[in-house]
């Protein structure tokens, strides 16, 4: 069965190709994926993976803002990775992380990404580091922890960016829905 690999921006998609990504993840996390979190994945670039039945994978990478250290990091967060049942454990979701984690390294000066238990060990092995520091997200009336976060957010630090040092935290722009 060929594989075959595409990386495509949210405008470059065609409607049926946007309806079959949501229908994956969908399945994916056994319909809890809502409306918030499927905006979270648009507007950046996406990959899709097909096989001979058709969308087999999907992730996507966009554009976050993190405050870390005085600086304005921009971030590629990754959203929206989901395997299909029938071809799960059996490398496509490495593939997507290989292709985002390409794009996180030639666009941005960090990587970061909200795992589920299930995900957790997909970035663990491919390199991302778990956050030991607090983690707290921007809102209007300033800064706020995110206690439940701290030990689900992964980082890839980026050349750009160096070592992170967990004495300062990492503090995200806000979102709807779930903020990371």
């Amino acid at each position: 069965m060929a594989i075959r690999l595409r990386t495509a921006h949210t405008a470059d998609l065609a409607p049926a190709e946007l309806r079959s990504a949501r229908a994956l993840l969908e399945d994916a996390f056994d319909g809890d994926f809502r409306d918030e979190d499927w905006d979270h994945g648009l507007g950046g670039l996406h990959v899709l993976v097909h096989d001979g039945r058709g969308l087999a994978a999907h992730g996507s990478v966009i554009q976050r803002r993190v405050l870390y250290r005085g600086r304005s990091l921009r971030v590629g967060y990754v959203e929206a990775v989901g395997v299909r049942e029938d071809v799960r454990r059996t490398g496509l979701g490495g593939r997507v992380m290989a292709e985002l984690e390409r794009i996180i390294e030639g666009a941005y000066g960090l990587g970061a990404l909200s795992a589920s238990e299930d995900g957790a060990a997909l970035y663990a092995v491919r390199g991302w580091q778990l956050w030991p520091g607090r983690v707290c997200v921007l809102t209007p009336e300033g800064a706020v922890r995110l206690p439940d976060e701290e030990g689900t957010t992964f980082v890839r630090p980026g050349a750009a960016v160096g070592p992170l040092d967990p004495a300062y935290p990492l503090v995200f722009d806000w979102r709807d829905g779930d903020v990371l």
